[in-house]
């Protein structure tokens, strides 16, 4: 080897000892020893969860070195665009995004980019989503209809519903992609959440004609606006498309129709499609009964809301943190303090804590029954399992009756 090569391996390897040395002191400072991939990306989500400083949150996920091929390192790329998004430093997540693909020879690839256009929608820039999906010709980065479909839900969920039929319209005739199943059903659950539902249509017809069998999942997102829309007649027009392309009915788009009915509070009107679900075979799940509870729950019905509760269970579907909460508040404001004190036990035994509101209101009830040992005892137990605002609760108990 010569003495150019020597010195060229000996910097390599020294700077390489450097980004471990560097990454264990961000990600695990109290650790001599280095980090496996795995154990750098755990590291970085907890630290990024609640961590507020820009320049850090680009140095812990430098430091973990990220890359989209593990789903607890997309996760981790999310949490800190999310962070970074929620503080408005969008000029971070543009370095965060642009620096890694430009170093980083490992990430000039397809998917990389197409993760990061999404990314890039999660923050609302959706003029850097469009430039990441041109650059990708610049870096010699072969598109496909996964970037196509990237930008797609990248419009989607910055909610520039306008863009997303543009680029639905254009792209793929611009840049020679056919549009697969997935594209279809961006696009129509585009049109259902900004009130233009009866466009998707024209979406399923394009679909027949380009010999593209639509899912449940198209069916489902026509449903869900459909019911946002109170256009109740199309309903049925949708149940016979299904039809006619053989597609079931199945436990999920029964849950998008419950869930539907429930949010323009005719909950009784769900409760006959879970009896139609059940009379056909179907096992209704816990987001069967959750949507239910919900709903009877924000039109006052808390006994049935209670009698669902208690149905669920027996059938062996396990409530969620959501479904906890949502009882534990409203059976408070009902008045149904006892109820809801055994229904919070419950989902803290679970190791889940409903929410701050919906456990104030149920220590404010339980002083309004004059039970105010209970209501220590319960915030003692509050206290012991929560880490922030325990100052809150220390307020809460300084101000019981005494």
């Amino acid at each position: 080897m010569s003495l150019v090569s020597r010195l060229r391996h000996s910097l390599t390897h020294h700077l390489h000892r450097c980004q471990l040395s560097t990454a264990s002191s961000i990600l695990s400072p109290n650790s001599t020893t280095p980090l496996t991939s795995k154990q750098k990306t755990r590291a970085a989500l907890s630290l990024l969860k609640s961590e507020q400083n820009p320049h850090t949150i680009l140095d812990i996920c430098r430091a973990a070195a990220l890359t989209p091929n593990n789903h607890l390192d997309r996760i981790a790329f999310s949490v800190a665009v999310s962070q970074l998004s929620c503080s408005k430093h969008f000029d971070s997540i543009r370095k965060l995004l642009e620096s890694e693909l430009q170093t980083r020879p490992e990430l000039q690839t397809e998917r990389f980019v197409a993760h990061s256009i999404v990314l890039y929608g999660q923050a609302g820039m959706v003029n850097q989503a469009f430039e990441a999906f041109k650059q990708m010709g610049d870096l010699g980065i072969r598109r496909s209809v996964k970037s196509l479909n990237a930008l797609l839900f990248a419009c989607l969920v910055a909610k520039d519903y306008k863009e997303l039929n543009r680029v639905f319209v254009e792209f793929p005739k611009v840049y020679g992609l056919e549009p697969d199943l997935d594209s279809y059903n961006t696009v129509i659950k585009g049109f259902s959440e900004s009130g233009s539902t009866s466009s998707g249509y024209s979406v399923v017809a394009e679909m027949e004609r380009n010999w593209m069998k639509p899912s449940a999942t198209t069916f489902g997102h026509l449903f869900a606006g459909f019911y946002r829309e109170e256009r109740f007649e199309d309903i049925g027009k949708v149940m016979k498309l299904m039809k006619k392309h053989g597609v079931d009915m199945g436990i999920g788009t029964y849950n998008i129709r419950i869930q539907g009915l429930c949010k323009l509070k005719k909950s009784s009107k769900a409760m006959a499609l879970l009896d139609g679900m059940l009379s056909r075979g179907l096992r209704p799940n816990s987001v069967t009964y959750a949507h239910l509870i919900q709903g009877f729950c924000n039109e006052g019905n808390l006994e049935q809301a209670k009698k669902l509760f208690k149905t669920m269970k027996s059938r062996g579907c396990q409530p969620d943190y959501d479904c906890y909460s949502t009882l534990v508040c409203f059976l408070c404001q009902g008045g149904d303090v006892e109820a809801a004190l055994s229904i919070a036990k419950e989902s803290m035994e679970k190791g889940w804590l409903p929410n701050f509101g919906s456990m104030k209101g149920l220590v404010e009830g339980l002083v309004g029954i004059k039970k105010v040992e209970l209501a220590r005892e319960l915030i003692k137990q509050i206290k012991e399992k929560v880490i922030k605002n325990v100052h809150m609760w220390d307020e809460i108990e300084a101000g019981l009756p005494q």
